[in-house]
């Protein structure tokens, strides 16, 4: 309790505008009427700083867990396992491979229920097995009011979303974790891989691979918020406005390294880097 109230005479401090702490305020309460929990822990800004305030909530009493599967960044898992290390909590690493759903690979529009499904179903019977009394996973409120088939699993699975729950967004989430000087609080979302796959194309470890380097060698180059959106023999880019005409000074090496590692074609989308195109022209 009085770790709590250490943070919040720091919030106060730090000239967060009211209705912010209050939201914080309430998360606070939310996550100590828990007796304990697992935390579904990506390692991404959300999850990391769920994580993060339950630690002070709960100390001992929670438990993170990372699935690892092969529509996952490699380099989230890093930084998973680095954030945890540093802030000394419990992190547990659990290998689960998507890619043996028939329901998830055939990549249908409802790909992400069945997704979220499977993994908290494996989330909760950790949390079962070591006697963990609820699940906590990191959707936050913006996340309410984008396509995301994954909140009915979160639903039926009785999971809860905290971040959501309290009001709290993105932008202010990345407002605390900056406050209480987390590294993650300017960290590139990093959705699962399979995002950039479109519907009705099936997903597979070799395109998983193709879209990972292709990204990697992206921010290589300095290029922070990418995707490579797959499209079989092409690859569509998607980087900021601002940055396409930098872009084209790694045009020739860019071509010759998409081409190695497996596209016939490179495309450079021209409205730029945006979450969930995807999902653009989808009648919803």
């Amino acid at each position: 309790m009085n770790l709590c109230n250490h943070f919040s005479r720091q919030l106060n401090n730090s000239g967060i505008p009211a209705p912010l702490l209050q939201k914080w305020e309430s998360l606070l309460d939310d996550l100590k009427s828990f007796d304990s929990a697992v935390i579904a822990y990506s390692g991404g800004v959300d999850s990391s700083f769920l994580a993060y305030v339950a630690l002070q909530v709960l100390g001992k009493k929670m438990v993170t867990v990372t699935i690892v599967s092969p529509v996952e960044p490699t380099s989230m898992l890093k930084t998973a396992v680095d954030f945890a290390a540093y802030h000394k909590f419990a992190h547990v690493i659990i290998t689960h491979n998507l890619l043996e759903n028939p329901n998830f690979y055939t990549n249908s529009i409802d790909r992400c229920y069945h997704c979220k499904t499977d993994m908290l179903h494996t989330l909760w019977d950790y949390a079962k097995e070591h006697q963990l009394s609820v699940l906590l996973e990191g959707q936050n409120a913006d996340d309410q009011t984008d396509y995301r088939p994954g909140r009915k699993a979160i639903e039926e699975t009785g999971t809860i979303s905290p971040l959501a729950r309290n009001g709290l967004s993105k932008v202010e989430i990345r407002c605390l974790s900056k406050a209480f000087g987390l590294p993650i609080w300017d960290q590139p979302s990093s959705p699962c891989l399979a995002t950039r796959i479109p519907y009705g194309t099936v997903i597979t470890e070799k395109a998983l691979d193709q879209i990972a380097q292709g990204e990697a060698y992206l921010q290589e180059k300095g290029f922070r918020n990418v995707r490579v959106r797959y499209h079989r023999e092409e690859a569509r880019i998607e980087i900021e406005p601002d940055q396409i005409a930098n872009l084209l000074n790694y045009r020739e090496d860019l071509v010759n390294y998409f081409k190695q590692i497996g596209f016939l074609y490179v495309a450079l989308d021209l409205q730029g880097y945006r979450s969930g195109s995807m999902n653009e022209g989808l009648n919803l």
